[in-house]
């Protein structure tokens, strides 16, 4: 996986860029330093995953990863920064930002994130989640008392034939050879699953999943 850094605080952009590059299959292909540089640097190296700091110099991290999208839509977007205010949440979102991480995140959740948005799933700090959920509430209440009453399986095809592994008591690595895939998308998929879910491990999500019948027993 092929990574543009972009951060303006030294010492964190060098301990990241050498923690990230100590990941078997993660390169720092490009280091930045402002927001402007950062859109240079993207159409010059084409990474797979842009790390996107917000408080940046010049355009800032928001408008940098507006501009990005609009020139590559198809490019995912990781925010790691120290805010999660609900203002900043929506303009992430408005910008096309596929993920958001608050730093001080552990490294192995940081690159599972990173893993995560780069197969095209997105990923959401906890207090931003929370920050989303409640804002939809207060906006559509009748709509969220009808989910509650009747919800639908919010599992996607594949998330369902791996839940349906876990149940079955199968670890990581042989689910991804019962489903020819590697260990480390199972890995992202499980994650969306207890997100989806709001489970705290795989147990849970296969009780529960088996509970409201998302999957057969």
């Amino acid at each position: 996986m092929r990574i543009l850094l972009v951060e303006d605080d030294e010492l964190f952009r060098l301990g990241l860029s050498t923690r990230l590059q100590q990941e078997p299959g993660l390169e720092i292909v490009a280091e930045a330093v402002d927001g402007e540089t950062a859109v240079e640097l993207t159409n010059q190296y084409l990474p797979d995953v842009v790390l996107l700091d917000v408080g940046l110099p010049g355009i800032g991290g928001v408008e940098a990863c507006r501009q990005i999208k609009q020139q590559h839509p198809e490019l995912p977007i990781l925010v790691l920064t120290s805010h999660s205010q609900k203002p900043l949440i929506e303009r992430l979102i408005a910008a096309g930002a596929s993920g958001y991480c608050l730093k001080g995140i552990e490294a192995e959740v940081l690159i599972l994130a990173l893993r995560s948005v780069a197969v095209g799933a997105s990923w959401w700090d906890k207090t931003s989640t929370n920050e989303i959920r409640a804002a939809v509430g207060e906006q559509t209440p009748e709509v969220a008392q009808s989910t509650d009453e009747s919800p639908a399986n919010p599992l996607t095809q594949r998330e369902q034939e791996i839940l349906a592994l876990i149940a079955a008591g199968k670890s990581n690595q042989e689910i991804g050879e019962l489903l020819h895939i590697a260990t480390g998308t199972v890995r992202v998929h499980v994650h969306a699953i207890l997100q989806k879910l709001d489970v705290r491990d795989r147990t849970q999500a296969a009780v529960l999943a088996i509970q409201k019948g998302l999957v057969q027993t």
